[in-house]
């Protein structure tokens, strides 16, 4: 009973600690998760906005990404565990659109699921 208790106490602690989520200023996140893989040609008015605030998005856990920018249009998990979150600015490949050239906001998570760059390619 003790230790259920102090366990339960110990949980509700650590969820309290959690830093809350970045405000990206400039970015209306409701119009940037509504253009997954940037289809509907609304993400690159945000470019300049998130060039500005990268920072903001370092040191977060994959799970405050996602509610923060919504799921990823594409995730890659390289060979030493780190993983890439993909949101793609202008529209991706899968848009067929006839778009050639492609920019995407990549988030460099490390093995812990914490994000330790993000960069605008």
């Amino acid at each position: 009973m003790k230790r259920s208790l102090l366990l339960s106490v110990f949980v509700v602690l650590v969820a309290g600690c959690s830093n809350p989520l970045p405000q990206l200023d400039g970015i209306d996140l409701d119009v940037w998760k509504e253009d997954h893989k940037g289809c509907l040609r609304k993400r690159p008015a945000f470019e300049q906005s998130l060039r500005d605030q990268r920072d903001k998005l370092k040191g977060l856990s994959e799970m405050n990404v996602v509610k923060l920018l919504g799921k990823p249009d594409m995730n890659v998990l390289s060979e030493r565990n780190e993983k890439y979150y993909h949101f793609f600015l202008t529209p991706s490949p899968d848009c067929k659109l006839g778009d050639t050239t492609f920019m995407q906001l990549i988030i460099r998570f490390n093995a812990v699921g914490i994000s330790k760059e993000a960069t605008i390619e």
